[in-house]
C-alpha cells in the first residue's frame, strides 16, 4: 500500500437539478451519468472513481433527495437516505441562494441525523457576481456545521480541484480499493441503457414526462461491431407515437446521437436498433421497476 494513501466513499445529494451528474461527469473527466435540464434523471445510485497521487475517491451519485409521489420515487428517495451513513463524506450541492426553501430543510432535517461530515457544494457560481457568494454561505452557516463550503462551477470545473483536496481532507488513510484506469462499477449494458435515456430525454424536449425506461434487450459482439437491441418503455400510448415521431424520424433521431455516445464509449461502431413499448403504470410496479434495472442491492 502507498504510504499516506487515503481512499474512501463520497456522495453527492442535493435537490433533482442542482447539478450533481454534471458535477461527477467533470470530476471523472468521462461521461458515466445522464445529464438532462429535466429534474430526477439520476435514478440509480452510481459509483465512479478518481484516482489521485494522493488517494482514491470513490463517489455515489444518488437519486435526488425529494418528497415521493409513487414507488420509484419511494425507492430512490430511500436509495438516497441511506447512502448518507454508508460514506464519508457528504457533499451538499446546491444553487447560489439565499432562500431556503422546503426541500432544502428536508435535507437539512436529514443531514441532522447524520454523522457523516457534510462539506457544502455550492454549484453554479459561473452564474453569479463573485460578492454574491457571500450572502449564500452565510445563509446556509446558520443552518447547519458544515465541515467545510466550497464554490464551484460543474460546468467550466472552476474551483472542482480544490473540492478533490477538500475531499481528501476528509477521507481514512487505506488501501486503493480499484485500479487507476478503472473509473465506474456500472456493468456496460446499464451505461449503454442510461446514454440512450439520456437522448431520448434531449430529443424529446419537454414532450414527455419522466415515465419512460429503457431495457436492453441484446448486446453482443461480432465481427468488431456490437450490436445492441433495445426497447424504450413509455407509460401511455399518446408518449408512444411522440418517440417514434413522423415516420419515425424521432426514433430516428434518438437512435442516432445515443449511437455517437455509445461508440464513442465503447470505442468500436455499434449497430443500434430501437422499439418502443407501453407499459402502463410501470413506475409503480415493483416487478417492472426489477425489471428495468431499478433493484436495490442489499450488500
Amino acid at each position: 500500500m502507498k504510504e499516506n494513501f487515503k481512499s474512501g466513499f463520497a456522495t453527492l445529494i442535493g435537490r433533482p437539478n442542482v447539478g450533481k451528474s454534471t458535477l461527477m461527469n467533470h470530476l471523472i473527466g468521462q461521461k458515466i451519468a445522464i445529464t438532462s435540464n429535466k429534474p430526477q434523471t439520476t435514478r440509480n445510485r452510481i459509483q465512479t472513481v478518481l484516482t489521485t497521487e494522493e488517494g482514491q475517491i470513490i463517489f455515489v451519485d444518488t437519486p435526488g433527495i425529494h418528497k415521493a409521489k409513487n414507488k420509484l420515487g419511494e425507492y430512490m428517495v430511500h436509495i438516497a437516505e441511506r447512502s448518507l451513513n454508508e460514506v464519508d463524506v457528504v457533499l451538499w450541492l446546491v444553487e447560489p441562494s439565499t432562500f431556503i426553501g422546503a426541500g432544502e430543510r428536508h435535507i437539512i432535517d436529514r443531514l441532522k441525523k447524520v454523522q457523516t461530515p457534510v462539506i457544502l457544494v455550492i454549484n453554479k457560481i459561473d452564474m453569479v457576481k463573485k460578492e454574491e457568494l457571500l450572502p449564500t454561505i452565510d445563509t446556509y452557516r446558520k443552518e447547519y456545521d458544515f465541515a467545510d463550503i466550497v464554490p464551484v462551477s460543474a460546468r467550466s470545473g472552476d474551483n472542482t480541484d480544490e473540492l478533490v483536496k477538500v475531499i481528501l481532507k476528509y477521507l481514512p488513510y487505506g488501501p486503493q480499493f480499484y485500479d487507476e484506469d478503472t473509473v465506474t462499477d456500472q456493468p456496460e449494458r446499464q451505461i449503454v441503457a442510461e446514454l440512450i435515456r439520456e437522448k431520448a430525454l434531449h430529443c424529446l424536449n419537454e414532450e414527455i414526462p419522466h415515465g419512460i425506461a429503457v431495457a436492453i434487450d441484446r448486446m453482443k459482439m461480432e465481427r468488431r461491431v456490437m450490436h445492441i437491441d433495445a426497447t424504450i418503455i413509455c407509460e401511455r400510448d399518446s408518449h408512444k407515437g411522440i418517440i417514434i415521431g413522423k415516420q419515425g424520424s424521432m426514433l430516428k433521431k434518438i437512435g442516432s446521437t445515443a449511437r455517437y455516445e455509445i461508440e464513442r464509449m465503447l470505442d468500436c461502431k455499434v449497430n443500434l436498433k430501437l422499439w418502443v413499448k407501453v407499459q402502463k403504470n410501470w413506475r409503480d410496479s415493483d416487478y417492472l421497476m426489477k425489471n428495468f434495472g431499478y433493484r436495490e442491492d442489499n450488500s
